[in-house]
């Protein structure tokens, strides 16, 4: 049925018809294009959404002290809350939460030799690491028995590193906080802090050195686990308010005597908006796509029509229906094949190349990433119009082969 004859008439009507063919095949191409380019964006934002989050530990809350807003129990209102080891003590119980994590923050002159430099200094216990996510680059972090015995011992980021220590090796050399010297044991790689210098010391030496009795944290760090929606979090950060303002005594209702920044609630957040966004862009995209298959099936109409009267004449000289059907739907395919992959084939290399752009310059595009779409989308996206050409040739042409000859070379062309 489909033999070189077929062929060399199919090649023939569309040198005959140029114009007609590239509006099908452009139609077509820029459907099944745009609809790549479109799932690429979403999966770029998706991407560097995920890349973002990675790099820190997303199960994390950190709360902190700030002033009353309410009068309470005879208590004037703009009173500073002060957190303290009873805070941290207290969060651990509450049982959504797992590595708890006291934290005191300073900034302070450090300095090493001639190289000096302001940085924060941060007094954490040895599981800090795990509510970071911090990588360990050289030595090691603070552990147990720095704490026990008060040693002064400091892990620097990498960002201090390069700064006190260009041209050495700083495993075991002293560096000065202050006016205190204490000896460097580890380098990390930080995800979650931006673009600052920092050192850490044991919380039990920045609390003698800093702090009277504890008071006065920071702020208190810990994980969190089975807080998978906004619900459960907006009623696990109202128990902790309710907790805080037992100790420190201040109204349950004061929503702003504490602090709260709850990673876990912002990435289900970012989620949400993720997947809008996703939403949004499959319906733009599909939308593109139909009108690539509403394209088609205008365009075989009008091919197929044009083609009546020489559709008559076959019949009339003796041409089998079925011929002339496989024939006009073979034309169709062959048209949708060769610009669908020719529009997904422009579609994904737009997004390769992009790809390609972002790492081989290191641009650090925010929120976006690797905006690249799964082949197999893409092929899928190929056979559904494929299928919408052939049934778009299919229904004219079949009505076209049933009017009788007489009639159908009547037809003008």
């Amino acid at each position: 049925m489909f033999d070189t004859e077929v062929w060399i008439e199919i090649f023939s009507t569309i040198r005959k018809n140029k114009l007609r063919t590239f509006l099908a095949g452009f139609s077509i191409s820029w459907g099944i294009f745009m609809f790549c380019i479109l799932l690429e964006a979403g999966n770029g934002f998706r991407n560097g959404l995920k890349d973002g989050f990675s790099k820190q530990a997303v199960n994390t809350i950190r709360y902190f002290g700030r002033r009353t807003s309410i009068p309470y129990m005879g208590l004037p209102d703009k009173r500073l809350i002060k957190l303290d080891d009873t805070d941290v003590a207290a969060s651990g119980q509450l049982d959504a939460v797992g590595v708890v994590s006291p934290v005191i923050f300073k900034y302070l002159p450090v300095n090493r030799l001639l190289n000096s430099t302001y940085a924060t200094v941060v007094g954490v216990i040895p599981d800090y690491m795990e509510i970071a996510k911090a990588d360990l680059q050289h030595g090691r972090f603070l552990n147990d028995i720095d704490m026990n015995e008060k040693r002064k011992v400091a892990v620097v980021n990498e960002r201090l590193r390069a700064v006190l220590f260009p041209d050495e090796e700083p495993l075991g050399k002293p560096v000065s906080i202050g006016k205190l010297s204490f000896t460097v044991v580890g380098v990390v790689k930080e995800n979650m802090a931006s673009g600052e210098e920092r050192i850490f010391i044991p919380y039990d030496v920045a609390q003698l050195i800093y702090t009277r009795g504890g008071r006065g944290l920071s702020t208190i760090d810990f994980t969190v686990q089975g807080l998978d929606t906004e619900e459960k979090n907006t009623e696990f950060e109202r128990l902790l308010n309710r907790q805080t303002s037992a100790l420190h005594f201040y109204a349950p209702d004061d929503d702003v005597a504490i602090g709260i920044n709850n990673q876990t609630q912002q990435y289900l957040q970012f989620l949400g908006i993720s997947n809008a966004v996703t939403l949004f862009i499959w319906i733009i995209g599909l939308g593109t796509l139909l009108a690539g298959i509403i394209g088609i099936g205008n365009i075989m109409l009008i091919i197929v029509r044009e083609r009546t009267r020489e559709i008559g004449i076959r019949k009339a000289l003796g041409a089998r229906p079925l011929n002339i059907l496989g024939n006009i739907l073979l034309e169709s395919v062959f048209i949708t094949f060769v610009s669908g992959y020719a529009g997904m084939f422009a579609g994904i290399t737009v997004g390769e190349v992009i790809t390609w752009l972002l790492e081989r310059f290191g641009i650090d595009a925010f929120m976006f990433k690797n905006p690249t779409i799964d082949i197999d989308m893409a092929l899928g996206a190929l056979v559904v119009l494929i299928i919408a050409g052939l049934l778009a040739g299919y229904f004219p042409a079949r009505n076209a082969v049933r009017i009788p000859p007489v009639e159908a070379m009547r037809a003008s062309d």
